[in-house]
């Protein structure tokens, strides 16, 4: 069954000078329980409003957005934001923590919103969360005492606490390097897939993209499917091209190396660094 399903979406706004803006032009997309889907994107070309739409905190311009098959557009403003905090969980690139807060504080806040739970009943739930990612050492740490990858897996335990049924990841990966990125988007997949929730995952970092089933474009507004070893060609083949010699291995640039000079014009070649991506640069001496 169909756990959101856009149809038609669009979005537009009007500029101060009354020209129209398109964000958003004829999104469709349907998301299944227990899905994980990717969509990649240029800054600019509407992922984070399409996500917005995704987790209900904004309305479509037209189109359709049903949740559980029930319309979402239909709904009043006080029981679309009761759906949105009992079944979706957001991780945000700025993780978004309450400074001064302890992790345990951080990560019970949302369950201080459902009723019928006692104090120390939230409290125990949080620090269970908090355990799952690794940080029960860490329950009293406020976050300016963590690392860029402990605020990470704060923020997802924040995100989880209530087992939503769809996860929206923000560039969960950006504001961390590719080793502890790595280790985040594991831990998400890893969650996710023991609460049968919906992943949706949106970055401009294509190696991210890979982990997901499905995965999609989104360009100039335009929702559209994509060959993972097309999207590896446009835009990870050229971050292997031009990053420092340690964030690749030596064996993703002699891919890159061989399938370049061994293509014809238009063949595809990012399958092949695909295979060694930043993994092989634990391995490259």
């Amino acid at each position: 069954m169909s756990l959101v399903l856009l149809e038609g979406v669009t979005k537009h706004v009007l500029l101060p000078d009354d020209t129209r803006l398109d964000i958003l032009r004829g999104v469709d997309l349907d998301v299944a329980a227990g899905d994980h889907v990717s969509i990649v994107g240029r800054s600019g070309s509407g992922k984070s409003t399409l996500l917005n739409i995704l987790g209900m905190l904004d309305r479509p311009s037209s189109g359709s957005v049903s949740f559980r098959e029930r319309p979402v557009g239909r709904m009043g403003q006080s029981r679309l934001d009761r759906l949105r905090g009992r079944n979706v969980g957001f991780v945000f690139q700025q993780f978004n923590l309450l400074a001064g807060r302890s992790a345990l504080e951080n990560v019970a806040m949302p369950l201080s919103y459902a009723s019928g739970r006692a104090f120390w009943s939230r409290h125990r739930v949080a620090a269970e969360m908090l355990d799952r990612v690794g940080l029960s050492h860490r329950l009293e740490s406020p976050p300016e005492q963590l690392s860029g990858g402990e605020q990470q897996r704060v923020a997802i335990a924040r995100a989880l606490v209530r087992r939503p049924a769809l996860i929206l990841a923000d560039e969960p990966t950006g504001a961390l390097d590719v080793e502890t990125g790595g280790a985040v988007m594991t831990l998400l997949d890893e969650i996710a897939s023991e609460v049968d929730a919906a992943l949706v995952t949106i970055t401009h970092d294509v190696h991210v993209a890979a982990r997901a089933r499905r995965h999609y474009r989104l360009e100039a507004g335009i929702l559209s499917p994509v060959e993972l070893d097309l999207a590896f060609r446009e835009t990870a083949l050229g971050s292997i091209a031009e990053a420092p010699a340690g964030v690749w291995g030596a064996e993703a640039r002699a891919a890159l190396a061989g399938a370049e000079q061994t293509a014809a014009p238009g063949t595809r070649v990012g399958a092949a660094a695909a295979n060694a991506g930043p993994d092989a640069a634990a391995a490259a001496p």
